[in-house]
């Protein structure tokens, strides 16, 4: 294992405290912090010191991709590191967003010269889990409860939209399109009739709340569509291909797909296709998108998921134990949150403190990790 320097992405939404005190930084940081970036990915990558130079992993990756990665991930892969894990600190909403599943991202990357829609050929499959209370819309609920919800407002412009969704899942794609579609002149006045509206109630409570950021941005009423849930720390979300969602508020550990391919429809200034998008969404209702943790040995949670890329673990380490030993398949990217812990995988160890990641290769063999603290694993999901 050797020490891995990560990075942190500006993005408006971030949060100037979250990730500066994870890291033991003064208060208020200087600007907006609002994700930290462990992987190889080439919009941000980590490095890591040779020789008192910092060296990007996804270099360190091309040139000894069967050392890094291992003959077995490279065949299914390909010279890359299939995963991202990050830090994500959010003080204001994520726009609308879905992300494209791995054919879709395929045939858009080819096809898109100008890489407005998709910047990578990969999926982006996604698991947050809460590290603070976080708050996020994600997969439709039942179109019935959404139209009773939207009705409630008796706007009279959102009378088709509500007799589309009281068809059901079937009216799901027309609601969506005619919410996103609204004439553009027509937006601040929908949505100020929405606030205008004399109603109660959690769905009022979040329509008035988004519409501070976003007074003329219909992705308010679609926001009416989704589930609004709020996760205990340790509880994830799982976001699969074509899953409509918003990030809102929180701090969390999140895990996806090495791709930064982000499909947006609305909550936000940047570029929206709506087209795209409603080619790429899965109109179906998400029965329950919280994931609870699985035990799987003393200390150790995971919260299982269906692709392969990535997994995640969270180790919790008791004074005084021997510690935790994890049979992982490599490389394995380690995120202390909490406490002194030190990591060693066969071949070099590493302390780490609060903040502090690490990353091993292939060649090395099961993980230990010692100490007192908390720690996140990333590694990829083939079994």
């Amino acid at each position: 294992m050797e020490l891995l320097q990560g990075r942190i992405r500006d993005y408006a939404w971030g949060s100037r405290t979250a990730i500066a005190e994870l890291q033991g930084r003064p208060v208020p940081s200087d600007g907006p912090e609002a994700e930290l970036w462990l992987g190889a990915h080439p919009g941000a990558p980590a490095t890591v010191d040779r020789d008192g130079t910092p060296v990007s992993l996804t270099d360190l990756l091309v040139a000894e991709p069967a050392h890094w990665l291992g003959e077995r991930l490279v065949g299914r892969f390909g010279a890359r590191l299939p995963f991202l894990l990050k830090v994500l600190a959010a003080d204001a909403p994520l726009s609308l967003q879905a992300h494209p599943d791995a054919e879709q991202a395929r045939v858009g990357h080819a096809a898109d010269a100008g890489r407005v829609n998709y910047v990578d050929p990969f999926h982006k499959p996604e698991l947050l889990v809460a590290l603070s209370p976080f708050e996020a819309l994600c997969g439709f609920r039942d179109p019935a409860e959404s139209a009773a919800a939207i009705a409630a407002f008796g706007v009279p412009a959102l009378e088709p939209v509500v007799a589309a969704l009281r068809i059901g899942p079937a009216g799901l794609r027309e609601a969506v399109r005619l919410l996103l579609s609204w004439p553009e002149a027509e937006r601040a006045g929908l949505v100020a009739d929405v606030l205008a509206a004399e109603v109660a109630g959690p769905d009022a409570v979040l329509a008035r709340g988004l519409a501070v950021d976003y007074p003329a941005d219909p992705g308010v009423v679609v926001a009416l569509l989704l589930h609004h849930v709020w996760l205990a720390p340790g509880e994830a979300i799982w976001m699969p291909a074509g899953n409509l969602h918003a990030y809102l508020r929180g701090t969390g550990v999140e895990i996806m797909a090495a791709s930064d391919n982000v499909l947006r429809g609305g909550l936000t200034p940047k570029r929206v296709d709506v087209a795209e998008l409603l080619r790429v969404l899965r109109f179906e209702v998400l029965d329950d998108p919280v994931v609870p943790p699985v035990p799987v040995a003393p200390g150790v949670v995971t919260w299982p998921v269906p692709v392969e890329d990535f997994a995640l673990h969270r180790v919790v380490v008791e004074a005084g134990t021997p510690g935790a030993r994890l049979a992982l398949p490599g490389p394995r990217v380690v995120l202390c949150r909490a406490g002194k812990l030190a990591v060693d995988d066969g071949v070099g160890t590493v302390t780490l403190g609060p903040g502090q990641a690490a990353v091993g290769t292939a060649a090395g063999g099961p993980l230990v990790i010692g100490g007192e603290g908390e720690a996140y694993v990333a590694t990829c999901g083939l079994h």
